[in-house]
């Protein structure tokens, strides 16, 4: 008897949106369906470079990882390539360099084609954004009064000082993301996200377009010459600025005819596939999780809602968002950034530029961190989960009554990288105050929690310092990395005081490169309507009541506060003595 043939694959009545993004050190892709839910995901490394103050790595190799990532995660979720609508990408805002060919050009001083990417953490560029900062440009308002050197116009500034060559080589000047956009579709197109927070670019130009369905061929009006001009790179203008931006769009507009056949072929996706404009992952989480609030919260229609609350990016730095109907400027805050990240809301954003990099160099860095490692791995848990047993028991030792007693001989201001809000000192330096000649277990355990304090004292700094520049923040939303450790959290809730609502799906950055991709399907209307539609509410962790860590907390947040004015003082003595 012949054998029936197999029964045709049956036609997809699913839709899954498909998010990208690509991190310091992974690549990540997400499946979710039309409520938000995950479905799946998987990551691959990317290759980094380090080199002083340099940090370099290679689009080839990034959009390899991605190829990965994408593959492994439909795997892992079982979607069909033709379930996948929509797909949208976030990464950091690192600089990409190509030339006309698209092909790398080295932005490395080893002379490294592949090196072609400069990381967003990389300092080389202080020199040339404080002489940025010193011409006083109207632009400058718009990021705090100053640019940072995580910012665009730097470290361009560098190049043309430092590689002559590469610079004359260098056809398009693209934030990572877009590049990945411009890599999926072929369209250049840049986002206003991008753009705004980190090249200068004057958003509020593009007021008059937030109802226009064709804004992905809107040209690029937010661009001052002016600026570009006194900085010394004035030949960025040529060509309606072709090298850093001809059109702009808001974000989650399609992109030319959607995923080419080339790209999609190497994510083992269907061609055509709509890709909405990207965004920069911070602002990826935001998106992802902002409208992440109980039902009762959601319920409100009203539009000032939204501007009481703060989302925390926490990765390997930590992004704090913040948006308002009215633009607010605020020393040392960057921004206000119209459209950055909400539609038709003014973006506020501050930042620590280490936070887990930082938790990572404290603990990889203590005698006792390979003993400890040893013991989290018999037992199967991270090394976070051991160190916070570890000060549970202490505490119960010592007889106290909450975990943070325990350092009140010890004290971390984190600035290990600088200081990037709300002081804008990128000088700033670390400080440990406290230390013996311990180097137990327990005192690892100790110096861990109190740098997790000095980094939640540093966001009461930047939560305090926005609300007396005009925002009224009162709930903090968390997503990213470090928001799935309890003491994290706990220690943010009780040192700012407010409750922190955490999201239903954890991977709030992968969720909100996926909105884009829902929006550029145009099943939904907005932006915002996306993220109503797919942000959900998890956990809510609400501060101690207990009227002692209250009075602990804001005795050593004084205490850190002083941290900074001494070594202010102690700087401007060695100064002194020196010239």
């Amino acid at each position: 008897m012949a054998s029936s043939p197999p029964p045709a694959e049956p036609p997809s009545f699913r839709s899954v949106f498909l998010g990208v993004d690509v991190g310091t050190g992974s690549a990540r892709a997400g499946l979710f369906d039309e409520k938000g839910k995950l479905l799946g995901s998987s990551s691959s490394p990317i290759q980094i470079w380090k080199d002083g103050s340099c940090v370099e790595q290679s689009s080839t190799d990034i959009w390899l990882a991605i190829c990965a990532a994408v593959k492994a995660a439909c795997s892992n979720a079982k979607v069909a390539p033709t379930e996948v609508k929509g797909l949208g990408f976030a990464a950091t805002c690192s600089l990409v360099a190509v030339d006309a060919d698209s092909s790398p050009v080295s932005v490395s001083l080893s002379g490294d084609s592949r090196r072609n990417v400069i990381v967003w953490m990389d300092h080389r560029a202080v020199e040339q954004a404080e002489r940025i900062n010193s011409c006083n440009s109207p632009v400058l308002e718009y990021c705090g009064g100053g640019v940072s050197p995580e910012m665009q116009p730097p470290k361009l500034l560098w190049v043309k000082e430092n590689l002559q060559e590469s610079w004359s080589m260098v056809f398009r000047w693209m934030d990572l993301s877009d590049w990945l956009s411009y890599r999926a579709t072929g369209d250049d197109t840049r986002s206003l996200c991008t753009t705004v927070c980190k090249w200068t670019y004057l958003g509020h130009a593009h007021m008059q377009h937030i109802n226009d369905k064709d804004s992905r061929d809107m040209e690029a009006c937010g661009w001052d010459d002016d600026f570009w001009e006194e900085i010394g790179l004035g030949d960025l203008i040529e060509g309606h600025h072709a090298k850093i931006g001809r059109s702009v769009a808001f974000p989650g507009h399609p992109l030319g005819s959607g995923l080419t056949p080339s790209a999609a072929k190497e994510l083992g996706l269907v061609p055509g596939i709509p890709v909405g404009t990207s965004l920069i992952d911070a602002h990826a989480g935001g998106v992802g999780v902002i409208e992440s609030v109980p039902p009762s919260e959601a319920e409100e229609h009203d539009k000032e809602a939204i501007c009481k609350r703060m989302v925390l990016v926490c990765g390997t730095s930590t992004c704090h968002m913040a948006v308002s109907r009215n633009k607010l400027f605020i020393p040392g805050v960057w921004g206000p950034f119209w459209s950055a990240m909400v539609p038709e809301y003014w973006l506020t954003e501050g930042g620590q530029s280490a936070t887990g990099a930082l938790l990572d160099h404290i603990i990889e860095n203590h005698a006792a961190s390979p003993r400890l490692a040893n013991r989290a791995a018999s037992q199967k848990i991270s090394m976070f989960e051991l160190m916070n047993k570890l000060l549970e028991t202490m505490m119960t030792e010592q007889k106290l009554s909450f975990v943070a007693a325990l350092t009140e001989d010890l004290h971390v201001l984190p600035d290990f990288h600088g200081n990037r809000s709300p002081i804008a000192d990128p000088k700033s330096k670390g400080v440990i105050y406290g230390l013996t000649l311990d180097t137990s277990d327990e005192q690892l355990a100790l110096l861990y929690l109190a740098t997790v304090q000095g980094i939640a004292y540093g966001t009461r700094h930047i939560v305090e310092h926005c609300n007396a520049h005009g925002h009224k923040i009162n709930t903090l939303l968390a997503c990213g990395g470090l928001s799935k450790n309890p003491i994290f959290i706990q220690e943010h809730a009780d040192i700012i005081g407010c409750p922190i609502i955490l999201p239903r799906e954890s991977e709030s950055v992968l969720l909100g490169a996926a909105i884009l991709g829902a929006v550029a399907t145009r099943k939904y209307n907005s932006l915002s309507e996306a993220m109503k539609a797919l942000n959900a509410a998890g956990q809510v962790i609400h501060p101690s009541n207990d009227p002692k860590v209250k009075k602990y907390h804001d005795a050593k947040y004084k205490i850190f506060r002083g941290l900074y004015e001494q070594q202010l003082s102690n700087r401007s003595m060695m100064a002194q003595a020196l010239s």
